[in-house]
Formats: C-alpha cells, sequence, structure tokens
C-alpha cells in the first residue's frame, strides 16, 4: 500500500491551494483522507484527478453545489430522479451565456472595424459603442448619473 500524497504535493499537482484543498473536504467534495502517524494528511493519488474534474467543471459553469451532487451520484452509481431536468436546466443556461457572449463579440467586432480609439472619448464617426454617454445621462429625477 502506497503512503499517500501530503497535503502540499496534491496541491502543487492539482494547480490549487492547500485552503482549497480543505474547503473542498469541508464542503464534502473530498474525503477525509487518513493521517500519518505525525498527524499530516495522506491522499490518495486519484485525488488529484478528483480535484482536475472538479475545477473542469467549475470551469464549465457548474456551482460547487453542482458539483458536490453530481460527485455523489456518480460515487452512489444512482442518478437522482431530477437529473435529467437538471442537465436540461444546464443546457438551458450554456445557451444563455454563449448567446451573450455572441453578443458581446459582435459588439466589439463593430468596435474594432469602427476603429474606436477610447471607450470614453471616441472620436469615430457614428461609434457603435452604445454605452459613450453613461455617466453623463441625467436619471429620470433629473440628478446627473
Amino acid at each position: 500500500m502506497t503512503a499517500g500524497l501530503r497535503t502540499g504535493e496534491v496541491a502543487e499537482r492539482a494547480g490549487v491551494n492547500i485552503q482549497t484543498l480543505r474547503y473542498y473536504e469541508r464542503r464534502g467534495l473530498l474525503a477525509e483522507p487518513r493521517r500519518s502517524n505525525g498527524g499530516h494528511r495522506l491522499y490518495p493519488a486519484d485525488t488529484v484527478a478528483l480535484l482536475h474534474v472538479i475545477k473542469a467543471a467549475q470551469r464549465l459553469g457548474f456551482t460547487l453545489d453542482e458539483v458536490a451532487e453530481l460527485l455523489d451520484a456518480g460515487r452512489r452509481r444512482h442518478p437522482t430522479a431530477d437529473l435529467r431536468q437538471r442537465a436540461i436546466d444546464k443546457i438551458a443556461e450554456i445557451d444563455q451565456k454563449i448567446a451573450d457572449l455572441a453578443t458581446i463579440r459582435t459588439s466589439l467586432t463593430e468596435v474594432v472595424n469602427a476603429r474606436c480609439d477610447s471607450l470614453t472619448h471616441c472620436t469615430c464617426a457614428d461609434c457603435p459603442i452604445p454605452f459613450l454617454t453613461i455617466g453623463t445621462a441625467e436619471h429620470p429625477s433629473g440628478d446627473p448619473a
């Protein structure tokens, strides 16, 4: 049986900090590791791969609660009854983010094509930046923004 990886080794290999490991333990994403005779945490080698999965899921937009539920379903080998609906909801959320990003990309492309030189004092004709007057317009109350 291997001795296991100490906290610093796991953190370095997974590209996270030690506080993240401890936080994930408290959240139940990582099982509490066994301890050495000296009291050091000793993680199984597959902890690094699990951390990569958690971080990848976060980059894809999953919350830690969602990651925890997915990991729990995988550990039990029985998904929850609402897993399919939650997957459908997540797909809709991702589709909305893609649409929002496409809108932002289109706006930025218009700025580049118009050769705008400043976000606050653009001198190009027909500047496509829609928020140039934010901060200078008056609110309905008559007070400056």
